[in-house]
């Protein structure tokens, strides 16, 4: 064949969002399943997507399924809008969709986040998708999952309060941080993923609604607007958030957001504020929006 029959290349032709259109339906109908029973966790089809499971790709379908083009939203990893994950989500949801990303919580539609809710209030016309690494707070010490599903059913709890007992008896008080586990309107409990202790009061009568998604083990649950969430404790030692007493940020000093530590210069600690964007806010800063061309 000579060269003058050869069809020249042409650029791939993406459906808006990346994901076909059955798969963005499947993703929506799990998420009003998973609505319609706060704190179940609804079996989802998880589809493949161009980064590794483990590291999003859960909230990435969520995100690309629910999103539209006239959208703002913003893609934040424990609180930092400029980590490597943060930056490439928000890069490639971008490219697919031509929607608008925003720095600023308060302009998001959508905020897709690992391991952190935004310390700015959420209104009622928000969407806050959490990424998630093990959706089922029973996994600590039930490896089946059918019987983890079954004790769900049968609202056997037992073992989980045993786990914050035990935690009490070894060091005086519940010693949980990430994944500490909250009930949902009194009937199911609920893994709120790596998120601190901190955030958890944001999760109860919540304007926003809340979606997890855990694609690499394929589960959607989520807490809906004005939903009770109650993390778990006893009358004697009550849920508590960190002691952050006497601690302050170290940038726009802050003593009412949660700080994360880092390594100050001559080897002493210090203390940011996980939230990016709650910081550069304090400080006066403007942020901003971005757009990309889509492909």
């Amino acid at each position: 064949m000579s060269a003058d029959h050869i069809a020249p290349a042409t650029a791939p032709q993406w459906p808006f969002g990346y994901l076909d259109e059955f798969m963005k339906a499947s993703v929506r109908l799990a998420v009003l399943r998973s609505v319609c029973i706060p704190g179940y966790q609804v079996p989802y089809v998880s589809e493949e997507v161009p980064i590794a499971r483990g590291y999003g790709s859960g909230g990435l379908q969520v995100t690309l399924s629910l999103i539209g083009p006239e959208d703002r939203y913003k893609i934040i990893d424990e609180g930092d809008d400029e980590t490597v994950n943060a930056v490439n989500l928000r890069r490639m949801v971008g490219l697919v969709t031509g929607a608008t990303a925003t720095y600023d919580p308060e302009r998001a539609d959508l905020i897709q986040t690992r391991h952190k809710v935004p310390e700015a209030p959420l209104r009622e016309d928000q969407i806050v998708i959490l990424q998630v690494a093990f959706p089922d707070a029973l996994r600590f010490f039930e490896r089946s999952e059918a019987v983890a599903r079954q004790m769900h059913a049968e609202k056997d709890y037992s073992k989980l309060w045993l786990r914050l007992y035990e935690s009490v008896v070894s060091h005086g008080e519940i010693m949980i941080g990430g994944r500490y586990p909250v009930m949902v309107e009194g009937r199911y409990v609920l893994d709120p993923t790596h998120v601190p202790r901190w955030d958890l009061p944001m999760l109860d009568q919540s304007p926003a609604l809340f979606i997890f998604c855990a694609g690499r083990e394929k589960r959607i649950y989520s807490i809906p607007p004005d939903t009770r969430v109650e993390p778990l404790g006893f009358e004697d030692h009550p849920f508590r958030i960190e002691d952050q007493t006497g601690r302050a940020c170290g940038l726009c000093g802050a003593t009412d957001s949660f700080l994360a530590p880092f390594l100050a210069q001559g080897g002493g600690m210090g203390w940011l504020c996980s939230d990016t964007a709650h910081c550069r806010k304090r400080r006066g800063e403007h942020l901003e929006d971005m757009t990309w061309q889509p492909l």
